[in-house]
């Protein structure tokens, strides 16, 4: 899905730009909804900015837990606005960062900085006077509960005041930090931007489509995050604080419940998906068993039916990303682990639980389970 567009500098501050098919259109009118009703993006520089000086940016400590293409991206934007931010990764992303630093290219432009300018650890343990204000969890879903448990043996690492973050795709991650930590600790983003690691020290943004957002789940307030998201707002990833997180994380479950597994059980880019009445009839399905489970456990989402929903997932949601092809087979394609227990492993259990069938979230399941069980036998 690497496209190229103009950087946000020299787009019109107040239209919605697509980054995958660079199609300009107007702005939607005051009050619309985000991402549930689009896969645009408004390019406003000033809509996240919050009363913080740059001294405070530059007080702030950060941790990010996981330097992949999210934590590398989430990184950069934390080193641009001057942000005092430390690393943990495996060894050889460790061993490129201090040997060359660490470099981002994209939609927003380019920006590299040197290794004397943050630390990177391979090990919790390497980190031995610093604590934290914030702490960035952008593992995979499928290693949340080896970061919660390790944060907890390091709970000193976290400033009495600090709080921990996850960038992770699906549902139940954030519960699983709560054997460590209180809940007015915790704090869940919601990422719909594309990431990717040409080598292990450069990360490159390919598409944009909406604000990152952070919020709890725990209805606790979102003024402690503020500083966090200005500052990655200030190096140029739009940020905002959020109350409706809830609602932002279903909406990203419906998308990828429907796409991810028939994508990659049929090695398919999401338009196929559509554009076939078989394979839409499925998706439709899963959609309607995803909304049972939303309303039988008592969560919310942007839309009242699944109707409403499909409405704009066939027209709005799918069409700009008809070409991208699932993460769920691109870990299956490169012997990796895949996120099907937070996405449709969840809807299943919450099935359980509450008393509702989801027979086709059911055969994606066990379908995806066998191709990572042939896989692993090879």
């Amino acid at each position: 899905m690497a496209v190229e567009i103009a950087p946000a500098s020299r787009l019109n501050r107040h239209v919605w730009y697509n980054n995958v098919n660079n199609k300009v259109t107007p702005a939607p009118e005051p009050g619309s909804r985000p991402f549930s009703t689009t896969v645009h993006k408004v390019l406003d520089p000033g809509q996240a900015r919050y009363d913080k000086t740059v001294s405070e940016s530059m007080n702030m400590r950060v941790l990010i837990f996981g330097s992949g293409a999210v934590g590398l991206g989430l990184g950069s934007c934390l080193l641009k606005a001057g942000v005092r931010t430390a690393l943990l990764a495996g060894p050889e992303t460790v061993r490129c960062l201090k040997s060359d630093g660490l470099k981002r290219s994209g939609i927003f432009g380019n920006f590299s900085t040197g290794p004397q300018d943050f630390d990177a650890y391979t090990d919790l343990s390497q980190i031995k006077s610093q604590t934290f204000d914030y702490i960035l969890v952008c593992t995979k879903s499928n290693h949340t509960h080896i970061a919660a448990e390790q944060l907890g043996e390091h709970r000193h690492l976290l400033k009495t005041e600090g709080k921990i973050v996850h960038f992770q795709n699906g549902w139940g991650n954030a519960e699983k930090f709560l054997p460590y930590f209180d809940r007015s600790v915790i704090y869940s983003g919601r990422v719909i931007t594309g990431f990717t690691r040409p080598t292990p020290n450069h990360v490159e943004i390919t598409v944009h489509a909406d604000a990152v957002h952070v919020g709890s789940l725990f209805g606790q307030d979102i003024a402690p995050i503020k500083p966090l998201c200005e500052a990655i707002h200030s190096g140029d990833l739009p940020c905002l604080g959020w109350e409706k997180i809830e609602q932002d994380l279903w909406a990203k479950m419906l998308y990828n419940c429907a796409l991810n597994p028939l994508g990659a059980i049929l090695e398919v880019p999401y338009g196929k998906l559509a554009d076939n009445p078989s394979t839409r009839q499925l998706m439709d399905d899963v959609i309607d068993e995803v909304f049972a489970v939303i309303d039988k456990s008592g969560y919310r989402t942007y839309w009242s039916t699944p109707a409403e929903y499909r409405e704009v997932f066939y027209q709005q949601l799918i069409p700009p990303t008809a070409g991208h092809r699932s993460s769920t087979l691109q870990d299956i394609k490169a012997g990796r682990k895949t996120e099907i227990e937070a996405l449709t492993g969840q809807v299943l259990k919450l099935a359980e639980q509450h008393g509702t069938e989801a027979p086709f979230n059911q055969t994606l399941y066990d379908l995806i389970a066998f191709i990572e069980n042939s896989n692993r036998s090879h």
